[in-house]
Parts: structure tokens; sequence; C-alpha cells
């Protein structure tokens, strides 16, 4: 893994986790484009692990109140939250990894991703706020998120949306949404250990130098801060379908290029 490569899946990761375009569609779109992997497994871990910092910074007063009330009610709305999406990755492990790794849902994921907040951004919601958060809502948000599971999904967009349909404010569904990114990444890197560990043990070459490995996370932590900010931001003047024009474009480039490709065969 060479510098270059770190920081452009560092910037792309940090970006992408928190924007409502998907992490994972962009990553799968940018391996085929360029040529690049996604790093090994060690600094995938690495990315997703500093893709936290930025939650952590921004959500600091929610994450304490949290840590001072462990048993709290914001706590078990966010592991009913979880626990569609734990399901959903455990029953269709092995169709879900397919889909990743032939990338044929891309565009359709994309062009899914932007309509729902496309909605989002016209609908006018009831404005709770984040104290008024029911189970009832924990679990749309979970289920939204389940489904961001598949490629091109986002589960920011997804799961802010949901947040907004169930009538939060536009603020208090993002605050939600990322404050469950922290068990989602929490959870994939746990997912991802044994592997590493078996990797290690006989002697893969899934680690990396410890340059390229603190630059990446260096540049993911910043641009995840950069995204979170801009999310805020753009929910709070009712732009979130800036991010909807965005997927569409992306998503007619890649069904051009299909087509494209199609004629060529």
């Amino acid at each position: 893994m060479s510098y270059i490569e770190a920081i452009i899946l560092g910037i792309v990761q940090g970006l992408t986790e928190f924007l409502p375009v998907s992490s994972s569609g962009h990553l799968v779109l940018l391996q085929k484009i360029m040529g690049i992997g996604e790093g090994s497994l060690s600094i995938d871990i690495a990315l997703h692990l500093a893709t936290l910092i930025p939650v952590f910074i921004v959500f600091r007063k929610d994450i304490l109140g949290i840590l001072r009330k462990p048993f709290g009610k914001l706590t078990w709305l966010l592991v009913v939250a979880t626990i569609p999406a734990v399901i959903v990755a455990l029953v269709l492990k092995d169709p879900i990894e397919h889909l990743f790794q032939t990338g044929t849902l891309l565009a359709k994921g994309f062009l899914f991703t932007a309509l729902i907040i496309l909605c989002s951004d016209i609908i006018r919601g009831e404005g709770k706020d984040s104290s008024n958060i029911s189970f009832l809502d924990a679990i749309a948000i979970g289920l939204a998120q389940a489904l961001a599971i598949f490629p091109a999904i986002s589960r920011s967009g997804l799961t802010i949306s949901a947040g907004i349909f169930r009538g939060l404010k536009r603020e208090d569904a993002a605050k939600f949404s990322f404050l469950l990114s922290i068990i989602a990444i929490l959870g994939a890197v746990t997912l991802d250990l044994p592997n590493l560990f078996n990797l290690l043990r006989e002697g893969g070459e899934s680690a990396v130098s410890i340059g390229p490995l603190l630059i990446g996370m260096i540049f993911a932590a910043l641009s995840g801060f950069l995204a979170i900010k801009l999310v805020l931001k753009l929910l709070s003047l009712k732009k979130f379908k800036y991010f909807s024009v965005y997927l569409c474009v992306l998503a007619l480039g890649i069904i051009i290029d299909q087509i494209f490709l199609h004629i060529i065969q």
C-alpha cells in the first residue's frame, strides 16, 4: 500500500462514511475505475476506526451522557436499532459478499439512495427532538440501516431519512444516525479482526507499513469530520437533495459505461 493509495482511500472512506452517498459503493467503484483495491485488511480496519474519531469529537456531549448512564433509554434505542442489521448480515452474508465482488447493483443502489434522500428533503416532518425518539422509531431506523448493508445503499442516507420520515427534527435524525454508526463501525471491525489474526498467523500479506497506515487514518479522520459538519449544515438548510442529484449523475455514468461495454463486447 503506497502513501498515495492510503491518502485516496482515507479521503474516500472518511467522506463517504458519513455523506449520504454510500462508502461501500464508492470503494467498489474506485476499485473498478482506478484498479486500487480497498487496501489490505489491516488498513481497512484502521480507516474504519479512524472514522470514529470525528463522531467522538462532534457528539462528545451525547457520548459522555451515554457513558454516564450506560443503561439509559438512548443506549437501548441504539441497541434496538442495531439488531435488524445484525440479522441481515448474518443471514445474507454470502449473497451480500457476492454483490460486493461483482458490483452488479451499484447503479440501482445509488438510484435507490437518491430517491430516499430526495423524498426526505421535501417532506415536512413533525419536528420531534432526540428526547422523544420511541422504540418504534429506532426499529424503523434500524430497518433502514439493514438495507444499507447492500452495496451502494448509503447507511447515513437511509438512517437519517428514516428518522425524518418518523417525524424527527433533521439535526436529531442525523445525530441518532451518527451515534448509531459507532456500533456499526465497531461491529464491522470486530467481524474482520478474526480474519486479520488468521492472515497474520499464516503469514499473509494483510499488514502494511506504519507510515501509509497512519497517513490513511489521518485523512480518514479529517475528511470524516468535514463530512459530518457538511451533512448537518445541509440538513439545516433543507438541501439534502444535492446528494440525490450527485447520486443520480453517478448512477447514470455507471449505466452508460455498462451499455458501452456491452456494445463493444
